[in-house]
C-alpha cells in the first residue's frame, strides 16, 4: 500500500500519526504543508482539506483527515503490535485518556487558535505561551489524575508496550515544554513519555528530525 502523509513537522496531529506508523512499521512519504506561512489557507490546499487542516493521510484511493479518524483506521488496517487492548472496557479506559489530550487540550493550543487569542488581547507571542501554558497546565493536571489512579506493570500507562494514549501523549508533553509547562509536575505522564521516546518509532518521529524542520 502507498501511503503518504501531508502534514508539518511541528503539527501535533502529524506528529501522531508518524508515531503510530512508525510503530506499525508502515513505509510512508511525506508532504509539507506550511502552517507558518500560511499554505493550510491556500487554495490548492483547501481543494484537498476545505477545513484547512492537517494531517491528511493518502493511501491506494483513500483521503484521511482528522488524526483520531485515521489513527483508528491505522489500527483496524496494521493491527499489530496492539495500539488498543483486547477488551472493551481497557479500550474505552485508554480511547479516553487519549481523548482527554485530543479533545480538550490540544484543541485549545494549535496554532490558529493561539493567532486569535492573542489578536483579541493584544498580547502577541506572550499572550500565546500565557493562554497555552494555562490551559496545558490544566488538562495535565486532569489527565495525571485519570492515569496515575490505575495500576500499572511498567512506565507505559497501560500495559508493557506504547498504546494509543502515547501516541497522544508524546506529541502534547512535546508542545508543552515549547510553552514553559512544567511537566515534572506529571510524574506519570513523564515517566511514560520518557521511556517512549527511547524507542526509534518514536525517536524518528520527533519534529527536528522531519525532512521539513526548519531552525527557530
Amino acid at each position: 500500500m502507498n501511503v503518504k502523509l501531508y502534514g508539518y513537522w511541528r503539527s501535533s496531529a502529524a506528529y501522531r500519526l508518524r508515531i503510530a506508523l512508525n510503530l506499525k512499521g508502515v513505509a510512508y512519504d511525506q508532504v509539507s504543508i506550511n502552517l507558518k506561512d500560511g499554505e493550510q489557507n491556500g487554495e490548492a490546499w483547501l481543494k484537498m482539506q476545505p477545513q484547512g487542516l492537517v494531517p491528511v493521510l493518502e493511501a491506494d484511493n483513500h483521503r484521511l483527515v482528522q488524526s483520531p479518524a485515521v489513527l483508528e483506521w491505522i489500527e483496524e488496517t496494521w493491527p499489530e503490535p496492539a495500539l488498543l487492548p483486547g477488551n472493551a472496557a481497557d479500550r474505552a479506559l485508554v480511547r479516553g485518556w487519549a481523548a482527554a489530550i485530543g479533545c480538550d487540550i490540544h484543541p485549545v493550543q494549535n496554532l490558529r487558535i493561539l493567532k486569535a487569542a492573542a489578536a483579541i488581547e493584544g498580547s502577541g507571542l506572550a499572550g500565546m505561551k500565557a493562554w497555552a501554558n494555562r490551559w496545558i497546565t490544566t488538562g495535565l493536571e486532569g489527565l495525571e489524575a485519570l492515569v496515575a489512579s490505575h495500576k500499572r506493570s511498567s512506565a507505559y500507562l497501560f500495559g508493557d508496550a506504547p498504546c494509543m494514549a502515547e501516541v497522544y501523549l508524546v506529541p502534547q508533553l512535546y508542545n508543552a515544554r515549547r510553552w514553559g509547562v512544567e511537566v515534572e509536575a506529571f510524574p506519570t505522564l513523564l515517566a511514560a513519555d520518557t521511556a517512549c521516546r527511547e524507542l526509534a518509532a518514536f525517536a524518528d518521529a520527533i519534529p527536528e528530525a522531519q525532512p521539513d524542520a526548519v531552525a527557530d
